[in-house]
């Protein structure tokens, strides 16, 4: 899979960017995870990149991520991708066995919160953002109410990971891509 085709496909049905900018944040996490794990990281970043572009146009969780797991199937994609896919979301219908599937899942929603986190800083940068700042945000139910945090915290624990461990390896995976992902530096501060 070409990063640049499965960009292409991505921006033919995401327009968004903030949406844009959560399946590059999802790529870092998963393309650092792919090398941590000695996986495919050119297969595990294009799934990562690609999860939610079916997201804008079928955003109910009855079609996504059915609909974009179809069309991946329609275009030859390889079923472990798709299966990939189908299985970031619980409302897909299937269940999360690969490593790869457990990656996805633990670092979607959670690439999405780090986000907010950063973006409330003084800094507003991954750069001296730590776990522990997450954590704490995470105990405030009203700040991004909208993400499940026992999500984060089962997902990791499915994946074997240690919750803390895993936020900090996740924003590092993150902080190389910071200004793509619309994040001062703290060299720009």
């Amino acid at each position: 899979m070409n990063r640049q085709e499965v960009y292409e496909l991505l921006t033919e049905y995401t327009k968004s960017e903030r949406l844009l900018r959560h399946s590059l944040a999802v790529e870092a996490a998963m393309r650092a995870y792919a090398r941590k794990y000695g996986e495919d990281e050119e297969l595990w970043g294009a799934i990562g990149l690609i999860h939610d572009f079916d997201y804008e146009q079928n955003p109910t969780l009855d079609r996504h991520p059915m609909v974009g797991g179809e069309i991946l199937r329609n275009k030859g994609w390889p079923e472990v991708a798709v299966r990939a896919v189908l299985s970031h979301s619980d409302e897909g219908g299937i269940q999360r066995e690969s490593r790869l599937e457990k990656t996805l899942y633990a670092v979607d929603e959670l690439t999405g919160f780090i986000t907010a986190v950063a973006l409330v800083r003084p800094s507003r940068s991954l750069d001296d953002l730590k776990a522990r700042s997450v954590k704490k945000k995470m105990k405030d139910k009203g700040f991004a109410a909208a993400l499940d945090r026992e999500q984060f915290l089962r997902s990791t624990e499915e994946l074997g990971e240690d919750f803390t461990e895993h936020v900090d390896f996740v924003i590092q995976a993150m902080r190389p891509v910071g200004k793509e992902l619309g994040f001062e530096t703290l060299e720009d501060n």
